[in-house]
This record gives structure tokens, sequence and C-alpha cells, in this order.
């Protein structure tokens, strides 16, 4: 197959280019690419990016945070993760075999000693643990497959990215994602490096280095990055393109207990509520209307906590803390349930 080479590491591009030759491409024969990310979650088209990451490390980190055209669930990207795309023609989408696109790179890995298993749909096992995940788009007659191998992705910082804040349940998570989840490396044979590995994908999937780069024109490069900024690289696309959910959160303070409850559509607040026995000097309710339409995100909510100060209408609790029970997990909401979507 030919390939393309990407732009470099940044998710919003990465998706942005994956998403544009799906639909732009046209190759009359199937073409692959190889690349990376840098630390990034990419969320699956259909989920609450809100219910999915841990957005106080994630802001802490300078962890991106991007939407995808497919669906599945949310993935952590970093440098010791490769993803892989597929673009090929398919006349309908009922001659779609998730197998058929898995079955190259299991064939690559065992070209370089890696001893892999296809299992289930979509997956690639080494040892009885998952190295690779797949997901697919059809769209005008292409289909896009595209998927990741774990070659030394950084566990930790994948438990923690996705939505786990409290740190009591971190190392718990993190164990039990390692018994899932294997990393090449640790398979590899000796002197096997992520650079070289990479080198043998190149070459067994372009046909032992027969077939040649497909080589995008400038103006191709210019729609694709028209369309990071566009699309990709915005809020609206990545939160507010979220299904409608209702949010609800309990925390106790020295001044009183109090629960939060919030309608939220497009990533926007449509209703939002404060019950309990904290003891405001005056009714919260007269600012409430400040609070409707804006975006679901606990800095924001602060900012408006903190004009209205003066008011003291959650009494002595700090504006923000309450601002972050729209973010992180509390003590008491632990098995609860904090993310509900909504059929509204």
């Amino acid at each position: 197959m030919q390939f393309i080479k990407y732009f470099g590491n940044d998710a919003y591009t990465n998706i942005a280019m994956d998403t544009w030759l799906l639909y732009h491409l046209k190759a009359k024969e199937p073409v692959f690419s190889l690349w990376q990310n840098k630390n990034a979650v990419i969320v699956g088209r259909n989920q609450n990016t809100f219910a999915e990451v841990n957005q106080d490390y994630i802001d802490q980190h300078d962890i991106q945070v991007v939407r995808r055209v497919s669906g599945g669930g949310a993935v952590y990207h970093d440098l010791g993760n490769i993803c892989f795309t597929f673009f090929v023609p398919v006349p309908t989408s009922s001659e779609v075999d998730f197998r058929k696109f898995v079955q190259p790179m299991y064939d690559t890995l065992r070209e370089v000693g890696i001893d892999a298993e296809i299992t289930g749909r979509n997956d690639l096992t080494v040892d009885g643990k998952k190295v690779s995940g797949n997901a697919q788009r059809y769209a005008g007659g292409y289909l896009m497959h595209h998927g990741t191998l774990l070659w030394n992705s950084n566990v930790d910082t994948m438990v923690r990215s996705l939505n786990v804040a409290d740190e009591k349940f971190i190392s718990k998570a993190a164990t039990s994602v390692r018994s899932r989840v294997g990393n090449i490396k640790d398979y590899a044979p000796s002197g096997l490096t992520l650079e070289r590995f990479l080198a043998a994908l190149q070459y067994y999937l372009s046909d032992e280095g027969k077939d040649q780069e497909y080589v995008l024109t400038d103006e191709q490069k210019k729609a694709i990055l028209k369309l990071r900024n566009d699309r990709f690289a915005t809020w609206n696309w990545n939160y507010g393109h979220s299904p409608k959910f209702d949010f609800n959160n309990h925390r106790k303070f020295a001044g009183g207990a109090i629960d939060v409850h919030a309608d939220v559509a497009q990533g926007l607040i449509q209703n939002i509520d404060f019950t309990g026995d904290f003891l405001g000097v005056r009714d919260w309710r007269e600012m409430k209307d400040q609070l409707i339409g804006q975006p679901f995100n606990a800095n924001t909510i602060y900012d408006v906590l903190q004009k209205n100060a003066g008011g003291q209408y959650f009494g002595s609790i700090d504006n923000r803390d309450l601002a972050d029970m729209f973010s992180t997990e509390s003590e008491e909401n632990i098995g609860g349930t904090k993310w509900q979507t909504s059929q509204k």
C-alpha cells in the first residue's frame, strides 16, 4: 500500500487529517499512515466528553482532548503509542469487515517476532493482554479504519487522564488496567526499539518498501489545517457536541451541605439548581440567570460566583470549592450516579 505522512504530533491536526482524508482523498487503492500524538485523550463521536476525562488533571498536564468522527470509547495517546489508519475504497458499508483490517497489523507484528493474536472482533492481544484497539467510519464509498498499538504507553497517565479523579482509586485503577492492557515493548525481541518497530511496520505495510508515499498537495495540506482550526481544535466540537446530560453532585463543607443539579446540552448549562442546608445571606436564585447558557466548566462557573461574591449566596462556603464540584469527584459521591445521559 502507498502511505501518507502526517504532519507531526499535534492531536487536533492528526484527527482532522484522518477525517479530511476519509472524505476527500478518493484514492483508488488502499492507503495507510503511521503516526503519533503527544499526550491526548481521544473521545468517541457519541461520547459525553465531560464524563470521560478528568478535567483537572487534563488542565494541569497540558493534555489535548479531541473528539474523533468514529464511534467507540475514549482512549489515551502518547509518544509511547503508535496510531495507524487505513483508507480503503469499499463499495458498501455492508462489506465492512473489522478482521480484514486488523489482519495486516497482526501479520506485521508476527513478522517482527511478536506473538500476537486476534481476539473478539477487533482486538490484538499478546500473552492475553490487549495491545491494540480499533474503530471504523464509512463514508461515500470509503472506509477509514484506525487504531492504536501500545508500544510503551504510560499507564498511570492514561488512568489519571480518564475519569478517575479520586487519589484513593488511582492505584487500584492502574493495577486493573495493567492486568488487561499490555505494552508491546515488554514482548518484543531484544534490540527492537520504537524507531525500528515503526520502520518495520512501514516496510511490511508498504509491500516490503515497494509502494511509495502518496504526496499531498499544498492545497490539500491547507484544507486539512483549516479543518483542524475550524473544527477539531474548538471547544464546541470537543465538548459542546456531547449529548444532553444531567449532572448531580453532593459535597459537605464546614458551612453546610450542598447538592447541585445541572441540565446540560451542547456543553452549555440549560438549568441549574443548588439545594442543601448552607446558610446563604441572599437567595442564590438572584444570580441563576447568569449561570444559564454558560459552558459547563468549573473555571467559568467560578468566574460567575466571584462576580457575585458580595451577595454571600452560599454563606461561608468558598467559591473555588463550590465551583470545583463541577470538576472533581467528592467522597460522598463515590459509587453514585454523577452523569446521566438525558433523553429529553
